[in-house]
């Protein structure tokens, strides 16, 4: 007999979190790791934005939050909605969190009964489809292609609606992918929703501003504004402005559902840092030239980790429209044999030997629900990215 709830045994931890714990466990053994595996921004918050939250501790802002959000930043948070996707929300329609993670849980805790499905194309954020399972939900898996960028085509979606369908996860730029749909691309989606009005939607957007060449951002509430009272979007402040340990992401959407999400909230953890919010308030409404020059270093780095790694035979990668990842297929490896005699029979099995014998950590494509491929994060300094390039083509030139 066990304490443990039946329903967790379908949850698994976070894979990104395992290899984080994994790799500081081999630095405390004097092992060098080249991590490319975190999807976080080593820019380093605005001095700015960091000034608000020091200024927030000196005027004695440091006590209980609201549960839904300080004012100000749910108000903060509908101009900046208005003023860059063309969106009206009120204070009631905003929610704010302990990151876009918490947006998400909530969202599924109020809306999910045992066996409502959930429709997660893949690839997906790996935790995507454990929330769903911690709240008694079946996440639904459509698998998309890499000739097709890995985005959801309409026949794809209309196959996989169900009557016990609840909601559909939407993610671009997608993470792991960085996918970026169009608006013609969102369009024909609504066309399909359109026809299934007991299907709602999830957009996560927390990518919207890192985008590059000729890619543009859109929101499905703005392409579709009919499907806009079925539609949460859910954004934050963590990649863009670099402020991945503040933990501020928030939802906009219908009354109701903010009001059950804020009920759940206010019964858990309450509000996210109150100092947290201050200096998002003026994240959003402060200078953003910074985020120009962001991108361009990042697409910068993108160039590199895609020309690097087709270069190596076995590895193919696309170049992403948008987040800061490549997702590279490794399927010309599989089957084939380190210098140790492990045959490679999966992705894993392949991000295992570059950790192990080569000091370089990337996260399996299984994590992200499509396989064989892996990660790399590319939001990290130019030499080290080049480096670990250099130790991913070694480490294939030791494959038989």
């Amino acid at each position: 007999m066990t304490i443990i709830a039946d329903h967790l045994s379908r949850v698994k931890a976070s894979a990104v979190s395992l290899i984080t714990a994994k790799t500081q466990q081999l630095e405390r053994e004097g092992k060098s790791i080249i991590k490319l595996s975190a999807g976080e921004p080593d820019f380093g918050t605005p001095d700015h934005v960091k000034m608000a939250g020091v200024a927030a501790i000196a005027e004695g802002k440091t006590q209980y939050p609201p549960v839904q959000g300080v004012f100000e930043l749910r108000q903060a948070i509908i101009e900046k909605l208005k003023r860059d996707n063309r969106l009206d929300y009120s204070p009631d329609q905003i929610v704010v969190s302990c990151g876009c993670k918490q947006v998400l849980y909530n969202a599924l805790a109020a809306t999910l009964n045992p066996g409502d499905e959930v429709l997660l194309p893949t690839p997906y954020f790996i935790s995507y489809p454990n929330m769903v399972s911690l709240n008694r939900g079946v996440p639904v898996f459509i698998k998309t292609r890499g000739e097709n960028r890995f985005k959801l085509t309409p026949d794809d979606l209309e196959a996989a609606i169900t009557p016990r369908t609840k909601w559909l996860f939407i993610n671009s730029p997608g993470n792991p992918s960085g996918c970026v749909y169009t608006d013609t691309e969102f369009k024909a989606l609504a066309e399909v929703l359109r026809r299934h009005p007991h299907v709602w939607i999830l957009t996560d957007d927390i990518y919207e501003y890192l985008v590059y060449d000729q890619a543009v951002f859109y929101t499905l509430a703005q392409v579709a504004p009919d499907l806009k009272n079925r539609i949460l979007l859910v954004n934050g402040v963590s990649k863009a402005y670099a402020m991945t340990g503040w933990r501020v992401g928030y939802g906009a959407g219908p009354a109701e559902l903010i009001k059950t999400m804020f009920k759940i909230q206010s019964q858990s953890t309450s509000g996210t840092s109150i100092i947290s919010q201050w200096a998002s308030v003026t994240a959003l409404e402060g200078d953003h030239r910074f985020v120009a020059d962001n991108v361009q270093a990042l697409k910068q780095r993108r160039d590199l980790v895609v020309s690097r790694m087709n270069d190596v035979e076995g590895l193919s990668c696309s170049s992403p429209e948008g987040a800061f990842y490549c997702y590279i297929s490794c399927k010309d490896l599989m089957g084939k044999k380190t210098p140790r005699g492990t045959i490679l029979s999966s992705d894993l099995d392949f991000c295992n030997f570059l950790m192990d014998e080569c000091g370089v950590a990337v996260v399996h494509g299984d994590a992200f629900g499509l396989s064989p491929y892996f990660r790399i994060s590319f939001a990290t300094k130019m030499e080290v990215l080049k480096t670990g390039c250099s130790k991913i083509a070694a480490a294939c030139e030791q494959l038989k």
